[in-house]
């Protein structure tokens, strides 16, 4: 059996821990805690706190969602 890629948001996780030197669940944490927000302030905050590119912080809210069921 092949190994198969990381597809979808979760591939861009290993690019953002290197560029933003924090770990996904340090980044999913700081989503969680701003629940009940809607996805696109997620995004903003991520962007506008944290100075993360638009891809990467779509990424992880995207993932954060789906993991907790949210979207």
């Amino acid at each position: 059996m092949t190994d198969q890629p990381t597809k979808g948001p979760a591939s861009y996780f290993p690019s953002i821990e290197k560029k933003y030197g924090q770990l996904i669940s340090a980044w999913k944490d700081k989503v969680r805690a701003r629940y009940p927000a809607k996805p696109m302030e997620l995004v903003a905050m991520l962007k506008d706190e944290h100075q993360m590119g638009h891809g990467h912080a779509n990424a992880i809210v995207a993932h954060t969602l789906a993991e907790d069921g949210l979207k």
